[in-house]
This record gives structure tokens, sequence and C-alpha cells, in this order.
């Protein structure tokens, strides 16, 4: 059963989330503060870590950022901050999903089975994609460049096996926003944009010189072996 960690100061929401979580299969674990969750990511094996933003020792977004030092668990925050800058600034943070209070119970069991299928390791295939120098192992969720192995992030990783996965074709970004992130939040380009410089980085190319990961303009990305 997987084990989520409710990050929640709020005692009634907090019970509630316990409630609806363990109702759905849920081994479940609550904090409420965000040293509280730091600690528990750094010495506990998590599946998903549900993180609300208004948190009464640190600002959800700064343990956000603290969180990934420490731990690759998914994270979806559950917050009631709806404006836009702050979806974004968010996900830009790393976290995996942004859900606005309120919400049913079934909306957030929706979030957390689609979140668990994409980052489940049972879900890959064992299948190796190879693109010129670039090697990216899909089952152990790695990729080397020549001889070198490439330190990615998970939503990195994610988006260049899916890119990979689709060599040469154009994918847009309403589709990446969709697939690698699984968010409906695709009205801004930002998150795309700021994921996709990390990773241009990390291959050694710049958006004005790209050897794999190629921009095109109004539309998408494609990854194709350099020529």
């Amino acid at each position: 059963m997987p084990k989520v960690l409710v990050v929640e100061d709020d005692p009634v929401v907090q019970a509630a989330l316990v409630h609806a979580l363990t109702d759905l299969g849920h081994v479940v674990q609550a904090v409420g503060t965000a040293v509280a969750a730091l600690r528990e990511a750094g010495t506990s094996e998590l599946d998903l870590v549900i993180l609300d933003l208004g948190l009464p020792d640190l600002d959800g977004v700064a343990a956000l950022r603290m969180l990934r030092g420490v731990s690759n668990v998914p994270v979806i925050v559950a917050t009631a901050r709806g404006a836009e800058a702050s979806v974004v600034s968010t996900l830009n943070a790393g976290a995996d999903d942004y859900i606005v209070k309120p919400f049913s119970a079934e909306h957030l069991a929706a979030r957390i089975n689609a979140l668990l299928r994409r980052t489940g390791g049972s879900a890959v295939a064992s299948e190796v994609v190879e693109l010129g120098g670039l090697r990216i192992d899909l089952a152990q969720r790695a990729a080397t460049l020549g001889d070198s192995a490439l330190v990615l992030s998970r939503r990195e990783f994610d988006l260049l096996a899916y890119l990979a996965q689709r060599p040469g074709r154009v994918i847009s970004r309403r589709e990446l926003i969709q697939a690698v992130w699984g968010n409906p939040y695709v009205g801004d380009d930002k998150t795309i944009d700021v994921h996709a410089s990390w990773l241009r980085r990390k291959l050694g190319e710049t958006a004005a010189h790209p050897r794999y990961l190629h921009t095109v303009r109004g539309v998408g990305f494609k990854l194709a072996a350099p020529e």
C-alpha cells in the first residue's frame, strides 16, 4: 500500500485528509509543520507527499525547495492559493501537481492515482532509448551522454523520456504539460521553458545551439540525434 505523508497544520483539514486517504487504502502519516515534514522525508520511505503552503514555521514553497534537496518523492500541493502566479512558482519549485481547496475526496483520489501511475516503477517499460550518444534507460530511470551519467531531477528525466520515446516528433507544449506534469494549467509556458533550460544545460547545449533538444517556435519541442 502506498505510504502518504500529509503536511497540513489545520487539524480539521488534516483529519479529513487522513480519513479520506485511509479509506482509499493508503498508509497515512500526518504532520503540521515544514520541519516535521522534512524530517520524515529524510528518514522515511514515502510514496507521496500532500503539502499545504500555509504552514506555521515555513512557507510551503520554501519547504518544497528544501524537500527537493533531500528527496524526489512525488508532491501534490493542496492549498487555498489559487492565483496563477502561485501555481507557476510552486510547480517550478518542484511540485508534481497543484490542487486548490476546497476539493472533493474523489478529485484528490484521481490526482493521486494519476501521479502514482506516472511515477510508479512498475508502470515503466523495460526499454532503452538511444539517440546518438544519448542513452535513456526507462526502467532504471537513468540517462547517459557518451560515457557520462546525467544527474537529472525526476521532472527533467520525465521530460527527456517522453520526448525520447517520440524521436523527431514535435511535441506541443500543451501535450507536455498534460502528459509530463499531468496538470490542467496549460496557459503558461514558463514551467516547461524552465525545465527545458535545465535539461539543455545538462545535455551540454543551449537554445541557440541545440544538439538534441530543439525548440520549434510557437509549437513545442522535439528530441533528435545530432545530424
